[in-house]
């Protein structure tokens, strides 16, 4: 009798470590896409068409998973990197995810670019139980855990942003008129809301012009030159690259020389900044919470070393004056972080629970002070910005790191 109970103590005591070391001893899980050997992710970005400047971070995040291939993967599995281009334009953004999903049965969307085309693609994910995973576009609605359990966004949303921007416009040049030239669409009007809410009280007697364009349009020339003629003393220009480089060449072809301020996304000095011409961009200001390629001062920097020596082997002759490959490294390197904390437990409802598990992350390309955190309750990973102004051939950053949290 004392024998058997021996054994029964035994095979509780047995019952209760396999409990406590959880991954160690518990059984492998997989959702599809994912097996012993393979994680399968999908993505979509506009390699073609308006916004075809951010085909880049599509091709940097393939070099980035490449690299780990070649390091063996992560936790023994290597990525199966699947990209397609949606043209930025959302009915393609549909057809190319749903392909993603039902034909090549990917484990989670990642990195899909654009508001536009987020939005169009954002229920259907949702209802399968598909991660929508580190968008691409600072929309605020990406951050709805409630609503929208299986959608978490990455970079700061426009309009925390947006609301930076109008906090140094009344701080620097209170009592001036200011002009907004946006795209006509949800990135646009996120921009545009952002900025109001940050004058708030002033907004209306501040904001002179608030002029749309549609992203079809081959060039907004004519947009500027009505704005111009408006005659504001600062002109937000709430673009995406393409419409951003026109936006500085055109005003200096014009000699009109306002105080301009350029999103995030469109700060690209190889991007934006070199096509509209260095001469023509000085002064421009903007935002940043990722360190800048083209910046000499980062070149001791511990992690814009390893990013360097990325690009040297993984992207050879790319260019790095390119924010989309600090970008598309940054936001592999989240990625590649959540899948390791999934250890063996490679569903889908483990990928969400992970990356809404982050704590204080910091990938090697964001700059110093910048963390990523999330929650349960925060899908907003990065709420932290730091003004900058364009100077020479490079941006200086100045001013304290800026948290501009929205409240849902």
């Amino acid at each position: 009798m004392l024998a058997k109970l021996r054994i029964a103590v035994l095979s509780t005591a047995v019952i209760g470590c396999a409990a406590h070391s959880g991954s160690a001893l518990a059984q492998k899980k997989y959702d599809t896409g994912a097996t012993d050997t393979e994680i399968k992710i999908g993505n979509i970005i506009p390699y073609s068409g308006p916004a075809s400047a951010y085909g880049a971070i599509g091709k940097t995040e393939e070099a980035y998973f490449r690299m780990i291939n070649d390091k063996g993967g992560i936790n023994g599995r290597k990525i199966n990197f699947v990209s397609y281009d949606d043209a930025y334009s959302p009915p393609k953004a549909v057809e190319q995810v749903r392909k993603l999903v039902e034909s090549d049965e990917v484990l989670v969307v990642f990195n899909p670019l654009g508001t536009p085309s987020n939005t169009a693609i954002q229920k259907y994910l949702n209802a399968k139980k598909v991660p929508q995973l580190f968008v691409a576009t600072g929309a605020t609605k990406w951050n709805d855990p409630k609503n929208f359990p299986w959608t978490i966004g990455w970079q700061p949303s426009y309009q925390s942003e947006a609301q930076i921007y109008a906090k140094y416009l009344m701080k620097e040049k209170p009592g001036a008129k200011v002009a907004i030239l946006y795209q006509n669409d949800d990135f646009g009007k996120d921009y545009l809301k952002g900025t109001k809410d940050g004058f708030g009280a002033k907004a209306a007697s501040t904001i002179i012009l608030e002029e749309s364009y549609e992203v079809s349009e081959p060039s907004i020339d004519s947009h500027i030159v009505k704005i111009k003629s408006a005659n504001p003393d600062v002109l937000l220009i709430y673009t995406t690259p393409k419409f951003g480089a026109q936006t500085i060449k055109k005003t200096a072809e014009l000699g009109w020389k306002p105080l301009q301020i350029i999103t995030n996304v469109s700060a690209s000095v190889g991007g934006v900044m070199q096509p509209a011409g260095f001469e023509n961009a000085q002064g421009v200001l903007s935002a940043a919470y990722a360190k800048d390629g083209a910046d000499p001062q980062w070149n001791t920097d511990a992690g814009m070393k390893k990013w360097t020596e990325f690009l040297d082997k993984y992207m050879p002759g790319s260019d790095r004056t390119d924010g989309a490959l600090v970008y598309g490294y940054g936001v592999a390197q989240t990625l590649a972080k959540v899948i390791e904390m999934c250890g063996d437990d490679l569903t889908r409802a483990n990928v969400i629970k992970q990356a809404a598990s982050l704590k204080d992350f910091t990938p090697d390309t964001l700059l110093p002070g910048v963390k990523i955190n999330t929650s349960a309750t925060d899908f907003a990973p990065i709420e932290q910005l730091q003004m900058m102004r364009f100077k020479g051939e490079k941006w200086d950053l100045f001013g304290d790191i800026i948290s501009g949290e929205v409240s849902n």
